[in-house]
């Protein structure tokens, strides 16, 4: 059964032309999968609704139907969708809002109403897997860009997501933070983790099962 798919996804923000065309895609736990294409294609715009923000929280006309183990996504509630599906965008601000490192992390399991001991393992773990474990207490104002992401990946790892989609989350990280995230990439896959991630750079495909393009609406498989 495949992790994520996509099945004849059409979208358009409103009356405006259509961005997706019938677009079919799939991911395997374990499996990596790049989607790449052109400024503008769309790529953003799938992730949203592959992670379920569109429709969710963005409005749009929107066909077709994503599904999550085999689960229609637009069936799963909130907090199933929270549960299974992690997002990472580029921009590491858009996605903290506590003061601290801990209160960061510790803010989705405790949404989910985890026990206290749970909460405490899952922020440690995900800390480490990310080598910031010494800023626990740290205020992330205060962080680097590099840095803000990792915790910003630290905190969708304290949620421990079966699927983890990425929106070209390497694009402004140094070639240190890089290589961790790359090696929390890989050692997720092992763990049987579905990643979907947009990326243009031919220095992430090492990471990649397989890759799509995506352009004019359309996409299609491309070889690695």
């Amino acid at each position: 059964m495949n992790a994520l798919e996509g099945r004849q996804i059409s979208f358009s923000y409103g009356r405006g032309k259509t961005l997706l065309s019938q677009v079919d895609f799939y991911v395997q736990p374990g499996e990596c999968v790049i989607l790449q294409g052109p400024s503008g294609s769309g790529k953003t715009t799938l992730c949203h609704i592959a992670g379920g923000i569109i429709p969710r929280s963005f409005s749009g006309d929107l066909e077709g139907e994503v599904l999550l183990f085999g689960t229609p996504l637009h069936s799963l509630s909130l907090a199933d969708v929270v549960k299974n599906v992690g997002i990472l965008f580029q921009n590491p601000d858009s996605q903290l809002f506590f003061p601290t490192v801990e209160d960061e992390l510790a803010f989705g399991p405790e949404n989910l109403c985890l026990p206290r001991e749970e909460i405490a393992l899952r922020i440690a773990e995900a800390l480490d897997a990310v080598e910031m474990s010494s800023f626990r207490l740290v205020e992330t104002d205060t962080l680097s860009h590099g840095q803000k992401q990792r915790i910003a990946l630290a905190a969708v790892l304290a949620l421990r997501p079966r699927v983890l989609i990425l929106d070209e989350a390497f694009s402004q990280l140094d070639t240190a933070s890089t290589a961790i995230v790359k090696g929390v990439l890989r050692r997720q896959k092992e763990l049987g983790q579905a990643i979907f991630m947009v990326e243009n750079g031919e220095e992430h495909l090492e990471l990649a099962e397989r890759v799509y393009e995506l352009q004019g609406g359309q996409i299609r498989e491309v070889a690695l």
